[in-house]
């Protein structure tokens, strides 16, 4: 890797560790260690791919295009793994003894966690105020359709978190 590319992803890194770091969050239902393991290797896979980069959209929704795929693959080897190991089930049951400092973020990433992926991805972009058209890019769908499904993600999240 060139010194410029080097430079480069020190600078994506910079810029984009906490939007990817909430993003998995998300996608990870508030779980904050794979949530930072997931982190890690979307930024593993920014290494490895930096030089091939070819500049036909932003850094930035380049990073959350590989940030989404990251975890979705992470979701699915997941499912089709479908096992469940007893550090987990301790984790999990940790987490949801310790409603403590972070209540409300967690009850929230709980909630996202509900969502279908695709809703799971959207409603984390508004999270990190990503605009209309940034998701609609990203996404590969019109910005009209973003704010339809914002409007029903939303609705969704409220019928969610009442519930529980």
């Amino acid at each position: 890797m060139s010194k410029k590319n080097q430079l480069l992803f020190e600078d994506i890194y910079q810029q984009c560790f906490p939007m990817v770091l909430q993003m998995c969050l998300g996608f990870m239902k508030g779980d904050k260690d794979l949530a930072n393991d997931l982190s890690q290797e979307v930024f593993i896979n920014i290494w490895k791919s930096v030089d091939n980069f070819k500049g036909k959209s932003t850094y930035k929704t380049w990073v959350y295009r590989i940030t989404v795929n990251t975890c979705l693959q992470y979701i699915r080897k997941e499912k089709k793994n479908n096992k469940l190991a007893i550090e987990k089930v301790e984790h999990t049951l940790m987490v949801e003894s310790q409603e403590s400092v972070n209540d409300q973020n967690q009850t929230l990433y709980r909630a996202i966690g509900k969502l279908e992926e695709l809703d799971r991805l959207i409603i984390m972009m508004v999270l990190e105020g990503q605009d209309y058209e940034n998701i609609a890019h990203v996404m590969g769908i019109k910005p009209t359709n973003v704010r339809v499904k914002i409007h029903r993600i939303k609705k969704r999240l409220k019928k969610i978190l009442n519930d529980e």
